[in-house]
């Protein structure tokens, strides 16, 4: 999307239609966006987690606005560029992620970072709540969303146009929560310990909102990510790929 759009929906608040964006989410070739380049490294050793714990547990935010887990040093850096409203995202999440965090974060060999990827209106709302808590909470919260996340289409689709339309011509200042709220988005986060007013005091905050389409402009700007799920193996863009072609990736450069 372009600045402005980002405006629109960010300053404005303006109501999407359902479908926007949602052409952007999906299987690209890497010839699509970004730096494609040869992935190839000898085998990596596993490293040991820090006493009692494994790797899974080390959580940080990253300089780029992202969530990384895994071993800060790991020579193999795996970097999802996802949206909260994608459904190919859920499909990797649901498909993968178990094995991800099992098999190569926790053997210190890759860490994982999530960059989130505004889409459209309903990524904005579902980001701004996923990251509402503590940095150790928006991971698990991500997953769990992406799992629950049919659940929201469905009750979109349920309110009708006419719904939509009457949230857009509320006071700008209350329709994100009003979205979250028709969407059951406000449910599926206060269910999972944020309170109704943390997430509306989130939802709330204008100057996040703009950070995120910030960070989804610059990313397509600097790196030509324009659909989601795009991911990237120590800075080179791999593209949208099945967790299976993924995991290849990984093998080949070293995590075996």
């Amino acid at each position: 999307m372009t600045r402005p759009v980002f405006r629109k929906i960010v300053l404005g608040l303006a109501l999407a239609p359902l479908a926007l964006g949602l052409a952007a989410c999906g299987k690209k070739d890497p010839a699509d966006g970004g730096t494609s380049a040869p992935i190839a490294g000898e085998p990596v050793a596993k490293v040991a987690a820090p006493a009692g714990k494994t790797w899974s547990d080390v959580v940080a935010k990253t300089p780029e606005g992202g969530y990384r887990i895994g071993n800060p040093e790991a020579p193999i850096k795996l970097v999802e560029y996802g949206a909260l409203s994608c459904s190919h995202c859920a499909k990797f999440a649901n498909d993968g992620f178990g094995t991800l965090r099992d098999t190569y974060i926790n053997s210190g060999r890759v860490s994982y970072e999530v960059r989130f990827f505004m889409l459209n209106i309903y990524d904005i709302a579902a980001t701004l709540q996923a990251t509402c808590g503590s940095t150790e909470a928006v991971l698990p919260l991500a997953e769990q969303f992406w799992a629950w996340q049919p659940n929201m289409f469905q009750k979109l689709q349920a309110a009708g146009e006419a719904k939509l339309q009457g949230i857009q011509n509320l006071p700008k200042n209350q329709q994100m929560a009003a979205l979250s709220e028709v969407s059951g988005m406000t449910e599926f986060f206060t269910s999972r310990g944020i309170s109704r007013d943390q997430a509306n005091q989130c939802l709330g905050d204008a100057a996040k909102a703009q950070a995120l389409a910030d960070q989804t402009e610059k990313a397509t700007k600097d790196l030509n990510i324009t659909g989601t799920p795009t991911f990237l193996i120590n800075g080179n863009t791999v593209g949208s790929v099945e967790f299976k072609e993924l995991e290849a990736k990984l093998q080949e450069a070293g995590a075996r």
